[in-house]
This record gives structure tokens, sequence and C-alpha cells, in this order.
């Protein structure tokens, strides 16, 4: 006797089991957590940057008077997903000095971070669409980052996290 395991469909498998030349007895089962979601695509905020004349005293204002935990960065938020509460993700919000390179080629004082999966996928059909890819993708321990810009000259970081390691780096955060 054995089994025969068969993807049919994002969350199901046909499991057989052969008793006999003839007989196959199927089942269907839940494997949601089996199986993982790769459609090269945008999941949600991963940063807020901002342009600041003086970041540090900007950063100290919102600490103080919004409440935000601060660090030499800006403000790390934690949340967790919808779709896995036992997982534990991250924003992070930046003040950026006036006329950093950081958020060039963008005229505007503002960039936002996307968290996206597949980055690898959703950089080969940007690119297959004609949208501007403005460097390679860059690999840290916590995540890869690419940037684009949209149609208007904004610029947009893509970033696929490893918000495990994120966690295991510790920190104060912002709930």
């Amino acid at each position: 006797m054995y089994k025969i395991i068969v993807p049919l469909a994002l969350f199901a498998l046909i499991v057989g089991c052969k008793t006999s030349n003839t007989e196959l007895k199927q089942e269907t089962v839940n494997t949601s957590e089996f199986v993982r979601d790769t459609t090269p695509r945008v999941t949600g905020i991963g940063g807020i940057f901002i342009t600041s004349d003086d970041p540090q005293k900007t950063t100290e204002w919102y600490g103080k008077n919004l409440g935000l935990a601060t660090d030499e960065y800006g403000s790390v938020f934690e949340f967790r997903s919808a779709n896995n509460p036992d997982e534990v993700n991250y924003l992070r919000w930046s003040a950026f000095k006036t006329g950093s390179n950081y958020l060039k080629p963008s005229k505007k004082e503002f960039m936002i971070n996307y968290r996206v999966q597949n980055i690898e996928g959703l950089v080969r059909m940007l690119r297959n669409n004609g949208v501007t890819i403005l460097d390679t993708i860059a690999t840290y321990d916590y995540g890869k980052f690419v940037h684009i810009l949209d149609p208007d000259g904004n610029k947009i970081e893509l970033w696929e996290p490893v918000d495990s390691v994120l966690t295991k780096m510790g920190g104060k955060t912002t709930k």
C-alpha cells in the first residue's frame, strides 16, 4: 500500500491509497499550510519615507507628540499578518534629509515602500510591462529590495521581507 499526493489546486490535494490493482481510494484534504502563494504582487506597505530639513528633530517630534517608539532610523511599526496572525510583520517610518539621494530621481518629498512576494517574478513582470526599474535586486538578511518609478516619476521601493530576521534583531517598535 502507498499514498499518492498530487497537487490539484491552491488548497487541495488528492490523496490516493492503492489497495489493489483496480481500486484507488481518493479524498480531498485542506493543504493551506503546505501550499505557499508565490504570485508576484504587493502584499502591503513596508515603509513610509519623508524628507525633512532636520530629520533628527522631526523624528524626535514624532516620538514626543505622536508616541512613536523611535531609533536612529525613525520608527518601526509591528503588526500581524491578516492571513497568518501568528506572523509578526514590520513597517519602517523614516525621515531623510531634504535633498537626500535616497529618494532620487523622484522630485517628491516622500517615498513608499511596498511589501511584496516573489520580487524576482514581480521585476520580470514589471520589466515586461515597460516599467522603469532603477537598480538590481539587493539582498540583505532581512529581505530583498529594488526601486522602480511610477508613471508620475515617484520612486517606489519594493521589499520582499524576511520578518523573522527583524524579530530576532529586536529593538523598540511602535505597536
